[in-house]
């Protein structure tokens, strides 16, 4: 009885031990007691490697029965190896749950850094933001999303999702979101804001956040910002933003081509969305292609519309003129001839 309250008191420590120090103390003890097994019989366990097979198989109980003590002593120490060994492995096997445990809920809480690159950056988790994850995952089927905002919660699951809790004008929020090697970051303004003077201006504060960070970092951030009206644009020249979304003209520009050209709002609708099958896609400009017609001809074989040069959609009109160095050509495709253009340019 004594020796079962004293095993219980051991194992009431062994709990408390940090986890680094119970796995090296785990360790050990399986390693001395595969050379005490094989000095205490050598003919039964010719070497430690033996001894440590009998160990193992006797702390998880799995028993194969294939080495087993035949001297006094040897059992005496087989017993041993029940009483302590068998309750380290499960305290170990039990910290080792709890680790994963652990690792969810932080993970969950948007409390862990994020180590990958390449991935999208959303600021601020919304219907709008969550339309645009649904859409990057659906157009680029490696893509990874990572979302920062101030919810208790991952807002969602996925497996190429991550989520971060915190303020994403704090440096150490944008350092654990690993932004400097992020493929872009979008900062979204919230559903049904009123408000364009402040939803504006909290966006300004965030890129400039960013912006700031980049330059320290000695790198380069690129940035896509929804802006509530227009006139505030101005505003966001210092920040070096590169892309601006307006929802308002967005929206006042769309009604107005539908009420023009009546069923023109559900082609562009459907153009933007990947639902169509096509999507607007950058290409990179080609050697091979000295004028606009060469690299229209060669895009039309693989499936590919080449429709403008950065905001010129004029392509039409100057298919015999020089592409510049500094072209920036767009094409509408399908995902499958996207894929096929990698071998064209």
């Amino acid at each position: 009885m004594l020796t079962i309250l004293f095993m219980f008191e051991i194992m009431k420590m062994t709990v408390r031990i940090k986890k680094y120090t119970l796995l090296i103390v785990t360790i050990l003890f399986l390693i001395s007691s595969s050379f005490i097994i094989h000095w205490l019989e050598p003919e039964t366990f010719p070497n430690a490697f033996v001894g440590f097979w009998f160990v193992m198989t006797t702390v998880t109980t799995t028993g194969y029965g294939d080495y087993v003590p035949h001297t006094i002593i040897g059992r005496i120490f087989g017993l041993l190896l029940y009483l302590i060994g068998i309750g380290l492995i499960g305290i170990v096997i039990g910290k080792i749950v709890e680790s994963f445990g652990i690792y969810r809920r932080l993970k969950e809480e948007g409390k862990l850094r994020f180590k990958g690159k390449g991935h999208y950056v959303i600021i601020g988790w919304s219907n709008k933001s969550k339309h645009t994850m649904n859409e990057l995952l659906e157009i680029d089927q490696q893509a990874k999303i990572l979302v920062i905002d101030s919810l208790k919660n991952a807002p969602f699951e996925h497996e190429r999702f991550s989520y971060i809790q915190g303020d994403p004008t704090d440096k150490a929020t944008l350092q654990k979101a690993n932004v400097v090697a992020a493929r872009a970051v979008l900062v979204f303004t919230r559903d049904n804001e009123v408000n364009s003077v402040a939803a504006d201006g909290q966006s300004l504060l965030i890129v400039s956040a960013i912006e700031g960070f980049a330059v320290e970092m000695k790198t380069e951030i690129y940035t896509i910002v929804e802006i509530l009206k227009d006139k505030h644009i101005s505003n966001f020249k210092h920040a070096n933003v590169d892309e601006f979304i307006v929802s308002d003209e967005a929206l006042s520009d769309m009604m107005a081509k539908a009420a023009v050209d009546k069923g023109s709002s559900k082609m562009i609708m459907e153009l933007l969305s990947s639902r169509s099958g096509v999507d607007i896609r950058k290409v990179e400009n080609c050697d091979r292609w000295t004028t606009y017609n060469d690299a229209f001809e060669e895009l039309k074989k693989v499936g590919a519309n080449l429709i403008s040069d950065g905001n010129d959609f004029n392509i039409l009109t100057k298919l015999e003129e020089r592409i510049p160095t500094n072209a920036e050509l767009y094409v509408i495709c399908s995902p499958e001839s996207y894929k096929k253009i990698a071998g064209v340019d």
